[in-house]
């Protein structure tokens, strides 16, 4: 992590043993947000914080019992998985993107690795490799040509790679001599991706490093192939992910609410009845986003004898859609509650507004909206009570 000499950081006391990674994240979080103004630069990376997260059995909970030491808590019980997501979002929003990125990339490893691959990406993240989904497309794109020994050769750039020149275990969709599209998971510690960091000038989420990353010339082999070309773009995963995303968000807001009553308690200001009423609307706002998770998880936990892919991402449209909407009031709320004066730093409220409208801007959010209206419209004989039932 960059140094910033004019900070003094703060002392952060042990954290207490952790039975699952939920109680694990939680934990962490108030650590995680005591640090976060230090890499809240451009160019800078939370490492020390990611190493936390190594440290507290983060970076293997998204694994299967056979594969790692830690309780499948992340991928058994989908509801507890959105919950640490959350967590890690409350403390750092920068950490919870990258760390999102983490969970995707073993979520799909698992789903369509061979056996050997799996074993061999666990090993991996054991050994402390941070995973991460690399599939915005550059202008050139990322094309992957097949070499005459059974090589292959990348060619093409992605952008927004999230945690770039850290991530060193990056999944990347690359586009075949066919038009297919072939996950590959590259070893980036040993084919180094060269990093454009001038591309990444953003409102917030700066620690993010999503760097632009040309990968041409690297040169993989067949057993960095992950499953079958298309596989990646398989519903409900693909679409249905967004409620990974989408509670990182929520730990934002819960953030900025917990930050909010803090700033008021401290400056006296709790007695006034109209701020008393705009964080019973604020209370309101967060529990229906904690509502949104759980409604999200339960349905997408069933089993697919229960429902369909399009049910499963019509809900986790309706559920990002919602989520994004209760961000935006709980950041318009919350500058009423503190005012000019807590937009001030040292005042984290600067930070945290712009970390969070940047992380809302999420690709298609009113294709996201008019897909949930499509699919409530084909059910129009369905009433309202039993639209998510099938």
């Amino acid at each position: 992590m960059l140094s910033v000499t004019a900070l003094q950081q703060p002392s952060t006391p042990p954290l207490v043993a952790a039975t699952t990674p939920e109680q694990a994240a939680a934990e962490l979080a108030p650590r995680l947000a005591a640090h976060a103004a230090f890499s809240d630069q451009e160019g800078g990376f939370p490492a020390d914080e990611i190493d936390w997260l190594r440290d507290a059995g983060l970076l293997v909970a998204p694994l299967q019992a056979q594969w790692g030491e830690k309780p499948a808590a992340l991928g058994a019980q989908l509801e507890a998985q959105l919950r640490t997501l959350k967590h890690v979002g409350r403390g750092n929003l920068a950490i919870g993107r990258v760390y999102e990125g983490h969970v995707n990339a073993l979520q799909l490893l698992q789903r369509f690795g061979r056996p050997e691959q799996i074993a061999r990406w666990a090993a991996d993240a054991a050994a402390g490799h941070l995973f991460g989904v690399w599939n915005t497309e550059a202008h050139d794109g990322v094309h992957l040509e097949p070499l005459p020994d059974g090589r292959y050769r990348l060619r093409g750039s992605k952008t927004f790679a999230s945690g770039a020149g850290y991530v060193t275990r990056p999944l990347l969709t690359a586009a075949l001599p066919d038009g297919g599209w072939q996950m590959i998971v590259l070893p980036a510690d040993q084919q180094v991706p060269a990093l454009d960091k001038s591309f990444w000038r953003p409102l917030g989420m700066r620690a993010s490093a999503s760097f632009r990353a040309d990968f041409t010339g690297l040169e993989l082999t067949a057993s960095d192939l992950l499953g079958q070309p298309g596989d990646y773009y398989q519903q409900p995963g693909f679409s249905g992910g967004a409620i990974r995303f989408a509670a990182v968000q929520l730990g934002g807001a819960e953030a900025v609410f917990n930050e909010t009553r803090h700033f008021l308690s401290k400056t006296g200001r709790t007695d006034d009845p109209y701020q008393r009423m705009r964080l019973g609307e604020l209370a309101v706002l967060i529990e229906s986003g904690n509502q949104w998770l759980h409604g999200a998880a339960t349905h997408a936990a069933r089993p697919a004898a229960d429902t369909d892919a399009e049910a499963t991402v019509a809900y986790a449209n309706l559920t990002r859609t919602a989520i994004e909407g209760i961000c935006l009031q709980t950041l318009q709320l919350a500058e009423r509650c503190v005012g000019a004066r807590g937009l001030l730093r040292p005042e984290p409220f600067e930070r945290l507004h712009r970390d969070l409208t940047h992380y809302l801007r999420q690709p298609a959010p009113d294709a996201a909206l008019a897909d949930a209206g499509r699919f409530v419209l084909a059910k129009s004989a369905n009433p309202a009570h039993t639209l998510w039932d099938e």
